[in-house]
């Protein structure tokens, strides 16, 4: 049976805090749009157990922001389609196509939103451990480990963070940092660096994990004089940055070697009207308040890109 097809002036790919934003000021531009996401609304942010750097909010959970930015998209009028996965997309022609699991979608311009996922941790047992003490979303998995031990691989706000939130469950935490410093924020460096369950290992790696069924020792590497030593711990968080979501996207728009989109500041790629927004960006700062500014620049440069397009008729 052939897919229905559909015509749109906008759609948006991912819903995240770029996507959701996009949509939102989309909507308000009266524009005929459609936000596609293949999973949870909310993106990685829907996973940030408590954030105290987004304006308006002195603490609000990612969940909450997430929840709001999308009713506020709803209630605007926003068409949104949760769960429908993207198959293909062809954007050679003035017309772009997007193929989803359900509809074939024609449209006028496209915002990619996509975000990034967590990137895997480089060990050989990875795969056999990975939701059996390997996991990489401490709000997710991080009640399974209460009164246990952890570690944590990663030196940046989000290693940092998630860290934090593991000591409401383990019994101790232990920070793998294969430098002798972190990239995050100093006031969340100071509160690791001060917190009892917390013991961070500088200038150590993760080399391996071993265990039966579940993980039961961690291979810690130390990088300066190459000496290995065997710890007992019952999980490892991993959050050593994070992988694009662009396999769709790579054989028509310019990508950076890492996989990211390669845009302007007004958010356009490769291809006329095509915008990238969010973290799926190739950019120096990856936050959410970057990620709706994104969202916002993208979605009046597709206004703009329709407008014009009608006039040019």
């Amino acid at each position: 049976m052939s897919k229905e097809i559909k015509h749109k002036e906008l759609i948006i790919i991912g819903g995240g805090p770029a996507g959701l934003t996009a949509a939102i000021y989309g909507t308000r531009a009266k524009l005929d749009m459609l936000l596609l996401e293949d999973q949870i609304l909310g993106g990685q942010v829907r996973n940030s157990y408590t954030i105290e750097n987004y304006p308006g909010f002195k603490q609000v959970s990612g969940a909450e922001l997430a929840d709001l930015m999308q009713q506020q998209a709803e209630e605007l009028g926003a068409e949104i389609d949760e769960f429908d996965m993207v198959e293909r997309v062809d954007f050679s022609g003035d017309e772009k196509i997007i193929e989803t699991n359900n509809y074939i979608y024609k449209t006028d311009t496209v915002i990619i939103a996509t975000g990034a996922i967590p990137r895997k941790l480089p060990i050989a047992n990875e795969e056999k451990f990975s939701g059996k003490g390997i996991h990489y979303c401490a709000v997710c998995d991080g009640a399974m480990y209460e009164g246990k031990v952890i570690g944590v691989v990663g030196g940046g706000n989000s290693a940092l963070e998630e860290a934090l939130f593991l000591t409401r469950f383990a019994t101790k935490v232990y920070m793998i940092r294969r430098f002798d410093y972190f990239k995050g924020e100093k006031a969340t460096i100071e509160e690791v660096m001060n917190h009892p369950k917390i013991e961070v290992l500088f200038n150590e790696d993760l080399v391996d994990v071993e265990g039966d069924d579940f993980v039961q020792r961690a291979i810690i590497k130390n990088t300066k004089d190459g000496t290995e030593k065997v710890m007992e711990m019952d999980a490892i968080f991993g959050f050593i940055g994070t992988e694009p979501k662009t396999a769709y996207f790579k054989d028509y728009i310019d990508l950076t070697p890492a996989g990211y989109i390669k845009s302007d500041e007004s958010m356009k790629t490769s291809v006329d009207g095509v915008f990238a927004a969010g973290d799926v960006r190739e950019k120096e700062y990856r936050q959410i308040t970057t990620a709706v500014a994104d969202g916002t620049i993208a979605a009046l440069q597709a206004e703009k890109f329709v407008v014009d397009k009608k006039r040019r008729k």
